[in-house]
């Protein structure tokens, strides 16, 4: 790869593959402002929030609905997810073997499951406890914001399972390696948003 190719965020593969690399570059740069547009709602549904968080109604407050330890541990599984994918970035960009890529595709998988198993359950407790959607404007503003990201998530986890199915039918080529630079974005990206949906909504109503 010489000093002049341009290269985006996240993986590049002009040093093993120019062909590709060359590709890549309008679809990664497509799918960066796709992910932008996503961020704009994402921090629409974060401004909801902050201006809701004290319209309790007399209901749930934020110290009592959430729970600290769950969240933590579904933090720790998507974070660790980010690496498998890595992993898998890498493993695809060095031409490991097939059956190495796809079990780091299926490692992530798994752990983006087990984060939505336990999501899935946090919220199943919350309403228990009486803490639902329609309780309050904080509950809804809440219930906006962090499902929508679980849907993300999960959308990842199908796209995952799409490319655990195209990796060993087509094998490595250009159209696959660019699959799976955006997917490595959008998997990414959801680790960010969920980074500040742990620190806004978790953290600081813990504090207040």
């Amino acid at each position: 790869m010489s000093a002049g190719d341009v290269k985006h965020a996240g993986i590049n593969l002009g040093a093993t593959d120019q062909e590709t690399h060359k590709q890549a570059e309008p679809d990664v740069f497509g799918f960066w402002i796709f992910l932008m547009s996503d961020a704009v709602i994402f921090a629409l549904l974060f401004a909801v929030y902050g201006t809701m968080l004290g319209a309790t109604a007399g209901g749930p407050t934020a110290a009592s609905a959430y729970k600290i330890g769950p969240t933590f541990i579904e933090t720790v599984i998507l974070l660790t997810s980010s690496f498998t994918f890595g992993m898998a970035s890498i493993a695809m960009k060095y031409g490991s073997r097939l059956r190495v890529l796809i079990s780091w595709l299926a490692v992530t998988l798994i752990l983006g499951l087990a984060f939505l198993s336990l999501e899935l359950n946090d919220f199943a407790t919350m309403i228990g406890n009486g803490a639902s959607p329609t309780r309050s404007g904080f509950l809804s503003s809440f219930f906006a914001l962090v499902p929508l990201h679980g849907l993300h998530v999960l959308a990842g986890c199908l796209w995952l399972v799409v490319m655990m199915v195209q990796v060993p039918l087509f094998g490595l080529d250009a159209r696959v390696k660019i699959n799976l630079l955006r997917l490595g974005l959008f998997w990414h990206f959801l680790d960010i948003v969920w980074i500040a949906i742990f620190s806004v909504v978790y953290l600081q109503g813990l504090i207040r």
